[in-house]
């Protein structure tokens, strides 16, 4: 029996580019591939709203959204990262995450206004009808 102290940080998740509670009780359950976010997780955690987009050559697998379209296949955006998720140490292990995929968002207030896990004209376009942005 392992009796020694043990220390564990927690994230404050900022959700402050909801624009409405609508959307919210209906995010999908979806897998992150871990190695693709690098660069976008300095505290440990990948941070709610970061744009996502199917990775090239999977159907299953979510990365950030990239404008630039390198890690991610041309015009599949789908949605924003709806909570806080923990990068684990092996990043070769997939995260289970939250997909919010409709509603409204402050876009001043998600957490990457370019780059990398940012939205363009492109993604919005993408998403019309099911994402309003204000």
């Amino acid at each position: 029996m392992d009796l020694s102290i043990k220390t564990e940080a927690f994230q404050q998740d900022d959700q402050s580019w909801l624009g409405s509670a609508h959307g919210t009780n209906a995010a999908r359950t979806v897998t992150l591939d871990a190695s693709t976010f690098a660069g976008l997780y300095p505290n440990g955690y990948i941070p709610s709203g970061t744009a996502l987009a199917y990775i090239v050559g999977s159907t299953t697998k979510l990365g950030p959204y990239d404008p630039a379209n390198t890690t991610t296949e041309p015009g599949v955006f789908i949605g924003h990262l709806f909570t806080a998720v923990k990068v684990p140490t092996d990043t070769s292990k997939p995260i289970g995450a939250a997909l919010y995929e409709h509603g409204r968002v402050r876009a001043a207030k998600l957490p990457f206004t370019s780059g990398k896990g940012s939205v363009d004209a492109a993604a919005k376009a993408d998403v019309k009808g099911q994402i309003i942005y204000v």
